[in-house]
């Protein structure tokens, strides 16, 4: 299959822009867009009879069978490498964690452990449910910028003790962009018997996955990134012996009622981006070519960062293997160092060059994160460089 600038008329993405920021939010084909309209569409033919009966009903099945929320389930769970029943769509990767930490049973003296690494929004989530629980966080400092995933096991291991109750990690970090080796991770954790979330919310759609050899407890992901489901769609996978105490933020009529049941209905929602998150996979895999879209889009990824490295003189101290589909690149030393810094150049990269791309500060410089999609090429590599 042939990718680049050719593929953008697939998404709804302003032509003369160039996104490299694909990982941020996502962007919605619009083979996906239709058939959630036509989903929508549905709905609303016999509004009650959908979302009471079809979606989701008191005894869990609708009336030819498995709930249609059952069945873009199993599609998910297909794909992802994960057992349905185990499975349960959450509307974005926070609010799985949320689920997660707002059921725990923590207490005064209890941790939860996470990386420097963590995404913000997560770290705000743990934080708050340690607060109210007494419990406190904990946060190991990876090794960075010259990361090695030893190191990084090595750290982690280190930091567990009898007190600690979870362990947090990300599968692919959200800023750095880092492929975590999250299979030896938890299994350094169960070795103890301490309960491991892997935050996967940049890998469905962006890398093989099998939530199953992975063995955590918890994987929580986003489909609507990578995945080319709309927004706002992802799942979560929980392990059977934790089902039971686990709990969606929102608490309504599925409520001890079995747990996908639960999480199947937390009130009346637009269901649309789960139950189109099946048309997100067919995309992935039937118009983009799935493993082959991976490999190209890590190997253009991998080209960008030699080529911005080398036009910046910024080394960058990573190996290939710790990259996926983004990579985050030292910008030069003139863009400074700081939150502020880094603010200020994605401003001017969109408003003055019409380039979308992550910036933040870590590690006393500014750093770009940028993303290879379908629909990107080396020119928008080349354009990114000249901008900088």
């Amino acid at each position: 299959m042939r990718y680049g600038r050719d593929l953008l008329s697939l998404w709804p993405l302003d032509p003369s822009a160039i996104y490299l920021n694909h990982g941020t939010v996502g962007v919605t084909p619009r083979a996906v867009l239709d058939a959630q309209q036509q989903w929508r569409h549905r709905v609303e033919r016999h509004p009650s009879r959908f979302m009471l009966r079809d979606v989701w009903t008191f005894t869990g099945s609708a009336g030819d069978g498995r709930t249609l929320m059952r069945e873009a389930a199993a599609t998910v769970a297909a794909f992802v490498g994960a057992p349905v029943d185990d499975l349960v769509f959450v509307d974005n990767t926070s609010a799985g964690v949320n689920a997660v930490v707002r059921s725990m049973p923590l207490g005064p003296g209890d941790e939860i452990i996470l990386t420097d690494h963590a995404y913000g929004g997560i770290v705000t989530a743990v934080r708050y449910a340690a607060a109210r629980a007494g419990a406190t966080v904990t946060v190991v400092g990876m090794p960075y910028p010259a990361f090695t995933s030893a190191e990084c096991v090595a750290r982690i291991d280190a930091a567990l003790s009898p007190r600690t109750r979870l362990l947090i990690v990300d599968h692919v970090s959200a800023e750095s962009a880092l492929v975590f080796p999250v299979q030896t991770i938890v299994a350094a954790a169960r070795r103890r018997g301490i309960p491991v979330l892997v935050d996967g919310a940049h890998v469905p759609g962006s890398m093989p996955l099998d939530v199953a050899a992975i063995g955590a407890d918890f994987y929580v992901a986003n489909l609507h990134k990578w995945a080319m489901a709309p927004r706002s769609s992802a799942f979560m996978v929980v392990a059977p012996e934790h089902q039971g105490w686990l709990h969606p933020p929102v608490i309504s009529w599925g409520f001890e009622t079995g747990f996908t049941q639960e999480f199947d209905w937390v009130g009346t929602r637009d269901v649309t981006p789960w139950l189109c998150a099946a048309d997100g996979v067919r995309f992935v895999e039937d118009q983009l070519g799935g493993q082959a879209l991976y490999a190209r889009n890590h190997a253009l990824v991998w080209h960008a960062a030699q080529r911005l490295t080398q036009a910046w003189d910024t080394p960058l101290e990573i190996d290939e293997s710790l990259a996926g589909c983004m990579v985050s690149v030292p910008a030069p030393a003139r863009c400074g160092t700081t939150k502020a810094d880094a603010s200020h150049l994605r401003d001017r990269l969109l408003f003055d060059h019409d380039i979308e791309v992550q910036v933040h500060a870590r590690a006393d410089r500014v750093w770009i994160r940028l993303c290879a999609q379908a629909y990107n090429d080396e020119s928008d590599v080349d354009a990114l460089a000249r901008a900088v």
